[in-house]
């Protein structure tokens, strides 16, 4: 605002906030301005004085003013400043007869004046002579808080405040504060409970009277309390249900002693109307968070309604009903509701019409009268209500409706109007709309309803005629379809709290506590299922918008009645405040009050008044006058600001031009001033408001207040055109937002009544006629929405940054785009055609309503036509707002930023207009394209989102190479182009037509330079053709406009386009790559299935998903059309719940790489595939291992059969063949193991053990022969027992039953020793097994494939490393989809992988600990080809060495399999890094570095085994510690007799004492240490002292057992004779060289200390896997000597 050049802030205050007051109404009066020095934001007026806002904060009062005590004359003529309050800055200013309230910014509040009532809220003064602080506290919160107060109001003896929290407060004497309490005057403010709970907007108080604006409850989308079976405030049961043998009695005649207490007599009011008015059993459905229960049509003699259920009396005081024409005397209870909506019980009656509901009180208000209960019996009409039971169970009740919330709101017509769209009667319907609710609660609820509706639903019949009412359109969420018509003579006893706190609505709706306690009887009837009723209604409003002014507002009313200005249809008081009924659904923005009357002002710019009208103040004649009329104002005069005196009237009104007028109604006032009262009762006054004559010499009126006998209006003048600017857009909008409602109540309302509709309209249309009211609705409520924005904002602020179109612009072009998609859906479709025939019954022939509404210049139009123009005049404003902002942006530097924002706002609105114009036309054209299309065709390619682009019947397009005959027409739809062919004779029969998806079109044009035709080349998923264009602008035509077509319909905008605010630009082309859908039709492989995902010119490619129609489906990547890369593939099973599931590699189509199968039958393969076939190294799993025969086979696989090498567990029958595979049979040599210790190698042919083989027996019994069958010997052969004799002959039999043979029996020499037999025996074993390096073949042939290498060794190193880098990247792509997978470490080694080893030249010892180190980290990980390559060779070690395959005759086998690893993997690892030498050539010296060596080098040393390169060294450190479980437990199982030998003379010898141990041992007494250290304490070595001498070196030792490869563990022994030596050293204090005679007893006493349980499986395995270039250096000497060691204990003798 700063930057406008209009009003800044020095010059600006002349022009802005003039006040002018004046009395009456006639020729002569003229306006007198109260001059101050800045501009006035506010003014109230009182009895006789005001109070004034200006700018900065300050307050002024002028008037009389008895309690100002300093001032001579009581009547001020100069506003005088309020200088308590300088120090404030005031907000909102409030008057009331003779006190005033001011709230500051901060929420305090200020009150001064008379406060003999308590008015002011400070207790003991009676007068107040300056503002004074008022502190609102809320005792209920803990600690007690003081509440922010947002506005205040003051009537004659109270006053009301309005809490931040948008809570009421009042305070001071009378009714009027709806407190709970009798005792007056209430000095302190307190918390009005009744509207607890409820969102207030506004409050307003009369002289006795105050009446507030309140929120509607949200929709039940939003989070609710749980729903409470116990009253909110005594926490007593709200009903009681009894279950009798053939009924159920729901009471909820809860009367609860802290809620409202109220009274009524109105029960002997006369009813009007006559009996065959029959009441339909129809009923409003009032606010959208209730549930609606239709009734059945008719109960036999006594027609059903819907009552308020706080009139269903409680079953012990049910009068009798007597006679139905008697009106019953019965009582009424403030109950929370059951269901439905308490403030609606039925639809309003009409004129004249009274509705008397049967009430109670307890205990009688002052101004009270009271009605006597008539005679108690349980039920009125026990057999109406059994009737109504069974039609209960007859029909079954409504399932529970849960619908989103945009359609919530709609979803329930009244039966009336629903019966256009179901066949049959409606049913009782209890439809809950909370989350909560369930048929069972309906059924309970309407049972509950049923009982008491009985009573009062008798008389209606006999005197209401019900109105239709049912949610509409137009008219917002909640509101019921009231009629314009005044609603004369309703009277409502139902006085009570019409609608509970949330807590009770959500009650309300589903009662929780019955659930419990419900006849079984009942239960069975709510299980059957009932036909849905379609209605054809709006959907929702959803509260998206929930910062603009909400218009789904209630007011509700109380204090003193004797003027009828609660609007309740009576006189009475009222103690708590109670909804005003008959405005619910007015969507009133505020109210006023005067002293005796009410005003309240609504969306539409109509103000309805009540009360008092003796001096016309209401500005209508109607009768009665308690309840809500329109005041009389001529058409076009829209009313947006309303105040309200003592007793009159003042409007602020738009009328034909800009500047707004003012219209008075009430009492004329003379000018002179000494009037008596006589006359003043008989004075002249106002019939209806009349237009005061001096308005237009006033300015730009902001708004308007009224007070006393005295108008005051707040008045801008027009400085560059800003405020008339300001002005015109918020009359434009209040105008255009009259006009929709109008379309709404005139045309719409009207057609939706209609019967015949939706037959008329058909399913299709009427769906969509269903959704563009739904859209009309949104559209509606957005316009009021921002009307009420706009009339507030002329009112206070005038920053132009408030604008709702400025700041919500998406909002509004979002929406108006949806609505005109929705007119061009039922355009296309020829909906308004299938309207013309419903208008013409509505409206008649000329229908002339239609041709008003639609504003259509043009003379006899269609009807249709006419109707169409007038759904698309919305467009039209968005012209006029574009307009408008622009005006509003001149007025500011084009520099500013509020100018920029204007000014985009404006072409945002323009662009949009043209945009929806353009899709105007789009969907005529389209509309006339339909009309003449030829043939059957048109049903099936007419879609409501269909829009054409354009057509080839002009033969601007033809098909390349099509036949002589043929009738080739293409016809471009905005989501598919058509291709329609027919036959030359039969032009009009165009016999077939092929739908081509756009966003699977893919379109480029042919070069013309060689071919001279001008061709598109259109492919499609399936198909590819040649179009040809008749010349080179139509085939640019067609090109743009199918390109265009394309990427319209990938950007998922279909037809609506690229609105111009989304900023999309449009692309020349559309991607080649794209995400889309598509069904094949021919192609034989995908046949009807579904592929969803990328594609790349007409092919799947990228990631994408298959579904076949016969329930296969493919999830994973495609190439080219075919499926490759990674997939996921499922083929579902003739068996349920099981099918086959392959989770792996793809290529060309087909199954190959690395995958899983999950089959049906359980059976679970992993390894590779090739040409959906098993190939290479797999392992299959068969059953579980409880199943019925559980194997795993590990192996080679040669197009799906076991071929090459494998080992296969056979776990039902414990044996484990290890051989070769032909065929999946075993066929070739192989060894056999059983879990009974069996031993078999040999060969097999045809599955079967047959040919040469060796069996051998735990117990050593040897086989050496001919077998035939499994364990089955056949044939010559020896056998020989484990003392070494033999037999040698023939032999038949299965081993392990009886033999038969015939031979010779031999007995050897008796020289032979055990050792020699032995031996013999183990070199005869290994010779028929496969030997190590035939074995894994595959597995390593498939690590050179990955490395790009047909075969071992031939291939390119480059290759190999492009190879690795592709993986690594891919796999840490697949990876990264699902990050869960790894883990943090996991990411840097993969991350240090990607640097690969570089050198030049020969490796020296730097560049190969290098490799070393990269070496492990590859092998670290499954996602490097060498990481894949050990983890499977890990895995098939163990699937052979473990279980069954844990056998001691294994053990040469196993340590040969692992040195062909190291060899294989090492001649990989050569091929990585050529210049890594080869097995024991030594690495190349780094270049010697200037100065001398270290002079104490240890000479001892033999050269480091690091100079020489070995397999060993370089891979056993991260090959063997993932190998070393089984390969040990197969030394501990060979080594098991001797290590016990050893460990039974271990436990022995360490029974002694260290010195007698040391001298058992013999070693020298220069050796025995004579003080250890023990924690750090020196002690004397004692001939009792244990376990203590060279106890560092023995823990050394002792950590041979924790280390893995032979290297590490010869560092231990290292380390060992190191302590020795360092502990010898201390002891002799010199220098000394170790002989081996020395040495050796010392380290057979740390050995024996040391206590290594298997030391023998140790030993074997360092002396198996040692670096052979150690064997001679000092390791070897030192290994030596633990060898000879633990020899030498196996073989200690005790003397």
């Amino acid at each position: 605002m700063e930057k406008q050049i209009s009003c800044g802030e020095e010059d600006g205050s002349g022009e802005r906030g003039l006040l002018h007051t004046w009395m009456g109404y006639s020729y002569s009066t003229t306006p007198e301005r109260i001059l101050l020095s800045r501009p006035v934001l506010q003014a109230a007026l009182g009895a006789r004085h005001g109070v004034l806002l200006v700018e900065g904060g300050q307050v002024y009062s002028f008037g009389e003013l008895p309690w100002k005590q300093n001032h001579t004359s009581s009547v001020v003529t100069e506003p005088v400043l309020e200088a308590v309050l300088s120090e404030q800055r005031v907000v909102f200013v409030a008057a009331g007869s003779v006190h005033s309230g001011v709230v500051t910014e901060d929420g305090g509040m200020h009150m001064w004046g008379e406060n003999t009532h308590g008015q002011c809220g400070l207790s003991g003064l009676s007068v107040i002579p300056n503002p004074t602080p008022v502190g609102v506290l809320d005792s209920e919160a803990m600690p007690p808080q003081t509440v922010k107060i947002l506005e205040v109001a003051c009537g004659d003896q109270h006053t009301l405040a309005l809490s931040a929290k948008h809570e009421v407060w009042a305070w001071g004497s009378g009714c009027q504060l709806g407190l709970n309490t009798s005792k007056f005057p209430v000095w302190k403010p307190q918390k009005v409970e009744h509207l607890a709970g409820r969102h207030v907007l506004q409050v307003a108080c009369g002289a006795a009277h105050s009446l507030a604006l309140v929120r509607c409850l949200p929709p039940p989308h939003e989070p609710r309390k749980p729903p409470q079976d116990k009253c909110g405030q005594c926490h007593q049961m709200l009903y009681t249900m009894t279950d009798r043998e053939d009924h159920v009695i729901i009471s909820d005649g809860h009367h609860c002693s802290v809620g409202v207490e109220l009274d009524s007599g109105e029960t002997t009011s006369a009813f009007e109307g006559s009996p065959d008015q029959s009441s339909r059993g129809k009923q409003g459905k009032s606010s959208p968070t209730e549930p609606v229960l239709s009734m059945p049509t008719q109960i036999p003699n006594s027609p059903t309604c819907i009552t308020n259920p706080e009139s269903t009396p409680p079953p012990e005081s049910k009068p009798a009903s007597e006679p139905q024409n008697k009106v019953p005397a019965s009582s009424q209870e403030p109950v929370e509701p059951t269901i439905e909506n308490p403030e609606e019980p039925e639809a309003p009656p009409t004129n004249g019409e009274f509705c008397v509901e049967a009430s109670e009180f307890s205990t009688p208000e002052p101004d009270s009268c009271r009605a006597t209960g008539g005679k108690s019996s349980p039920y009125p009409d026990e057999q109406a209500v059994k009737a109504y039971l069974k039609r209960l169970s007859d029909h079954a009740l409504a399932e529970h409706t849960t619908k989103t919330p945009s359609t919530l709101h709609s979803a329930q017509l009244s039966s009336d109007c629903a019966d256009c769209f179901t066949s049959d009667p409606l049913i009782p319907v209890a439809q809950s709309v909370t989350p909560m609710g369930s048929a069972l609660n309906n059924l309970v609820v309407s049972c509950a309803s049923a009982v008491g509706e009985r009573v009062v639903s008798t008389y209606e019949a006999l005197s209401l005629r019900k109105v239709i009412g049912y949610w509409v359109p137009g008219e917002r969420v909640e509101e019921r379809l009231r009629q314009e018509e005044p609603m004369q003579g309703k009277k409502s006893s139902s006085l009570g709290d019409i609608r509970e706190e949330e807590a009770e609505l959500s009650r309300r709706l589903s009662l929780p506590g019955l659930l419990s306690q419900v006849s079984p009887r009942l239960l069975r009837r709510t299980s059957r299922h009932r036909a849905r009723a379609v209605p054809l209604a709006p959907g929702g409003i959803p509260e998206a918008d929930a910062h603009l002014p909400p218009l789904q507002t209630e007011v509700w009313s109380w204090g003193r009645g004797q003027e009828g200005q609660l609007g309740h249809g009576d006189l009475l008081p009222r103690p708590q405040p109670v909804c005003v009924k008959s405005l619910n659904g007015k969507e009133v923005l505020r109210v006023a009050a005067g002293a005796y009357h009410s005003l309240a002002l609504t969306a539409q710019s109509q103000v309805f008044s009540w009360g008092c009208n003796t001096s016309g103040q209401l500005g209508h004649m109607e009768s009665p006058t308690t309840l809500p009329h329109l005041a009389k104002l001529s058409d076009g005069i829209r009313v947006w600001d309303i105040g309200a005196g003592q007793q009159h009237t003042l409007l602020l009104a738009d009328g034909d031009c800009i500047q707004p007028i003012l219209y008075y109604s009430g009492q004329q006032v003379k000018e002179v001033m000494e009037q008596t009262e006589e006359e003043e009762k008989t004075g002249e006054y106002t019939q209806q408001p009349v237009l005061l004559p001096f308005c237009m010499n006033l300015g730009y009126v902001s708004s308007v207040c009224a007070g006393g006998r005295t108008c005051a209006a707040l008045t801008d003048c027009n400085v560059m055109g800003f405020i008339a600017s300001l002005h015109e857009l918020a009359a434009a909008v209040r105008k255009y937002y009259c006009k929709l409602s109008n379309i709404n109540s005139l045309l719409l309302q009207p057609l939706l009544k209609l019967d015949s509709l939706s037959s008329t309209l058909g399913q299709s249309s009427a769906g969509l006629l269903q959704n563009l009211i739904g859209r009309f609705g949104r559209l509606s409520q957005l316009t009021g929405q921002n009307s009420a924005s706009l009339t507030s904002f002329l009112r206070r602020s005038r920053d132009i940054r408030g604008l709702v179109i400025l700041d919500d612009a998406h909002l509004f072009l979002d929406t108006y785009s949806e609505y005109c998609s929705a007119v061009g859906d039922l355009l296309v479709m020829g909906g308004f055609q299938a309207l013309v025939k419903p208008c013409h019954d509505v409206f008649g022939k000329g229908a002339e309503v239609v041709q008003k509404l639609s504003e259509c210049s043009e003379e006899d139009l269609p009807l249709a036509d006419v109707l169409a123009h007038l759904f698309y005049l919305p467009i039209k404003h968005l012209h006029e707002y574009g307009r408008l902002l622009l005006k509003l942006a001149t007025c500011y530097e084009v520099s500013s930023v509020d100018y920029q924002k204007l000014q985009d706002a404006c072409s945002k609105y323009e662009s949009m207009a043209l945009h929806l114009k353009r899709r105007r036309k789009e969907a005529e054209y389209t509309l006339h394209f339909w009309k003449s299309f030829p043939g059957k065709m048109t049903d099936s390619l007419r879609k409501p989102s269909r829009r054409l682009i354009c057509e080839s019947s002009n033969k601007a397009l033809t098909l390349q190479n099509a036949g002589r005959f043929s009738v080739n027409w293409f016809i471009l739809f905005n989501d598919a182009l058509v291709h329609a062919q027919g036959m030359v004779p039969y032009k009009s029969l165009f016999s077939t037509h092929h739908v081509f998806p756009l966003a699977t079109l893919w379109v480029e044009p042919i070069s013309e330079e060689n071919t001279g035709i001008y061709g598109l080349k259109v492919t499609s998923p399936e198909e590819s053709f040649t179009l040809l264009a008749s010349s080179p602008a139509e085939k640019a035509k067609w090109l743009r406009s199918i390109n265009q077509a394309v990427e319209q319909a990938l950007s998922g905008l279909g037809h609506d386009g690229i609105p111009p605010s989304t900023g999309v630009t449009q692309r020349a082309d559309p991607p080649i790559s794209r995400t889309a859908s598509y069904t094949f039709y021919k192609d034989s492989r995908l046949k009807e299935a579904i592929y969803e995902g990328r594609w790349v010119s007409g092919k799947p490619n990228g990631r994408g998903v298959v579904k076949w129609p016969d329930g296969r489906i493919y999830t994973g990547t495609f190439k080219n059309g075919l499926e490759d890369g990674y997939g996921d593939y499922v083929v579902p099973n003739k068996n349920p719940n099981s099918c086959d599931h392959y989770q792996g590699q793809w290529k060309d189509g087909k199954m190959h790489g690395f995958g899983t199968f999950r089959y049906a039958s359980g059976e679970i393969y992993e390894g590779s595939f090739q040409d959906n076939m098993r190939h290479g190294h797999g392992m299959l799993r068969s059953g579980k291992l409880n199943s019925t025969s559980p194997s795993v086979f590990i192996g080679q696989w040669q197009y799906d059969k076991k071929s090459g090498y494998g080992v296969f567990d056979d776990i039902t029958r414990g044996e484990k063949y290890m051989g070769m595979w032909l065929d999946d049979q075993r066929q070739g040599n192989a060894v056999v193991v059983t879990q009974f210790s069996l031993y078999y190698e040999g060969s097999f042919s045809n599955n079967k053990m047959m040919g040469n083989g060796v069996l051998l027996s735990e117990d050593d019994t040897t086989f050496e022969g001919e077998f035939s069958e499994d364990w089955t010997l056949n044939g010559k052969g020896v056998l020989t027992m484990p003392n070494g004799d033999y037999i040698e002959g023939s032999f038949s039999g299965v081993w392990g039953t009886g033999l038969k043979m015939s031979g010779t029996y031999y007995k050897p020499s008796l020289y032979d020793s055990d050792k020699e037999k032995a031996h013999a025996l183990y070199d005869k074993l290994g010779r028929l097994a496969v030997h190590s390096e035939e074995k894994w073949k595959a597995v390593f042939l498939e690590c050179w494939n990955r490395l790009g290498c047909d075969s071992p060794g031939q291939g390119q190193t480059t290759t190999a490393w492009d190879n690795i880098a592709v993986a690594l990247t891919a796999n840490r792509r697949q990876q990264r989809d699902s990050p869960e997978l790894l883990s943090r470490s996991h990411h840097k080694t993969l991350e240090s992988l990607e640097f690969i080893p570089q050198h030049v030249g020969p490796v020296t010892l730097e560049v190969y600990h290098t490799i070393r180190r990269y070496l492990v980290k590859a092998c670290d990980t499954p996602l490097h080809p060498l990481g894949r390559l050990v983890e499977t060779l890990v895995s098939v070690y163990r699937m052979t060495y473990v279980g069954v395959g844990a056998n001691r005759r294994l053990l040469p086998q196993a340590v040969n399999e692992i040195k062909s690893y190291l060899s294989r993997i090492f001649q990989l690892v050569r091929f990585l890094f050529p210049d890594l030498p080869e097995e024991g050539g030594s690495l190349a010296d780094p270049p010697k570095e200037k100065g001398g060596s270290d002079p104490a080098g240890k000479q001892l040393e033999s050269p480091k085994p690091g100079c020489v390169v070995s397999s060993s060294a370089l891979l056993l450190p991260v090959l063997l510690p993932r190998l070393y479980p089984p390969l040990f437990t197969l030394y501990a199982l060979e080594k098991e007799k001797e290590d016990d030998v050893y460990w039974e003379c271990v436990l022995r010898l360490n029974k002694q004492p260290d010195l007698a141990l040391l001298a058992f041992l013999g070693v020298q007494e220069k050796f025995w240490p004579v003080t250890v250290t023990v924690h750090g304490e020196k002690q004397q070595v004692l001939s009792s002292t244990k376990d203590t001498c060279f106890a560092s070196a023995v823990e050394t030792l002792q950590q041979i057992s924790t280390t893995f490869t032979p290297s590490d563990k010869l560092q231990v022994i290292q380390l060992t004779f190191e302590e020795i030596t360092q502990e010898v050293l201390a002891l002799l204090k010199q220098d000394f060289l170790w002989s081996m005679d020395d040495l050796f007893p010392v380290f057979l006493f740390v050995v024996l200390r040391a206590r290594i349980r298997n030391l023998g499986s140790e030993v074997s395995l360092i002396e198996d896997l040692m670096d052979p270039c150690v064997q001679h250096g000092e390791h070897g000497i030192m290994f030596t000597t633990l060898k000879a060691c633990y020899y030498q204990i196996q073989h200690e003798k005790i003397t």
